[in-house]
């Protein structure tokens, strides 16, 4: 906790910029029957009856002190689909930055194995260099601030029926264009001092 808390603290640096990424899924639901249109004094009428058309993830990136937020929907979670978003991440999005400071769980899919399944080794060694990792605890994904992005995302944008992932990556890119158009950075407030002062019961008692 106290080593993701203080990653926190670190000032901008496009060299390591500080990216925190956290994934989620959706499930993709169509209508039965149509929805009956918006009418004077009342809203859209949903049938309560629907159709499942699977599910997609949704991988989510943000670099808190640029206000800045990033979201691929995939029909998968595996370590390839991790892998790929990764190396995109750091060829596409940071080519200049000679370590992202990367937070993230401990999901099984996000550790440098992944590379290694996707990727020759050469090229997995060449992504891992340019990654620092830094785990959140178990039990602890509210240290995440992507995990807080997703669930601007979930009340935002996905709070509805979305049948397919073509609309769902539409609705998807709209939220990430209002989301980062703004472009404020997220003041995050919590801090070690504050930890070791209200999460008491966590430190061993010496």
């Amino acid at each position: 906790m106290e080593d993701v808390l203080e990653v926190y603290r670190l000032p901008a640096d496009p060299r390591f910029p500080v990216v925190c990424m956290d994934e989620s899924s959706k499930q993709l639901v169509g209508e039965v029957t149509p929805p009956l249109p918006l009418a004077p004094g009342r809203g859209q009428i949903l049938d309560h009856e629907y159709v499942r058309h699977g599910v997609a993830t949704l991988f989510v990136e943000v670099e808190p002190l640029a206000g800045r937020r990033h979201v691929e929907v995939t029909e998968r979670r595996t370590r390839q689909d991790w892998a790929h978003f990764i190396k995109a991440m750091l060829d596409e999005r940071y080519p200049a930055a000679l370590k992202v400071r990367l937070v993230l769980d401990n999901l099984n899919t996000h550790d440098i194995a992944s590379l290694y399944d996707t990727f020759p080794p050469a090229e997995a060694r060449r992504l891992a260099e340019r990654l620092e990792i830094h785990h959140t605890p178990k039990h602890g994904s509210w240290l995440n601030i992507a995990e807080i992005e997703l669930s601007a995302l979930a009340g935002q944008c996905l709070h509805r029926r979305i049948p397919d992932l073509a609309s769902m990556r539409r609705e998807v890119a709209a939220w990430q264009r209002h989301r980062n158009h703004r472009g404020a950075p997220i003041n995050w407030r919590f801090t070690t001092k504050d930890a070791r002062i209200k999460l008491i019961r966590l430190y061993p008692k010496l």
